[in-house]
């Protein structure tokens, strides 16, 4: 349950990121509530994904999901790109991501 946990905390960070673009620096009151909640309900559910995986994996996974995702929504809602050297560095990440999840001795 620990790693749904996880999942739903990355989800929930890229909604509240998303929505910190639209909130034009917390100028607009439903994006920037959108923010709150959706940061408040990520860090929780870490917490909770916390009690059987390592910090270290768990923010790394967190954290690298989440930016690569927050990537995506960038391209599609927000028409953003990315050059070869910003694209390379997000597969590393993911690449890392794979290896810290693979390699980790938490119980699948």
């Amino acid at each position: 349950m620990d790693r749904v946990y996880l999942v739903v905390a990355i989800l929930s960070e890229v909604v509240g990121t998303s929505a910190l673009k639209a909130s034009e620096a917390f100028s607009k009151p439903l994006p920037s509530i959108i923010v709150v909640i959706g940061y408040g309900v990520s860090f929780f559910l870490l917490s909770l994904a916390l009690r059987s995986i390592p910090v270290a994996v768990a923010y790394a996974i967190w954290s690298g999901v989440g930016q690569a995702l927050i990537a995506l929504v960038a391209w599609l809602a927000f028409r953003q790109t990315l050059n070869a050297g910003e694209m390379a560095g997000m597969g590393f990440i993911i690449a890392g991501v794979v290896v810290l999840s693979l390699s980790s001795q938490t119980a699948h």
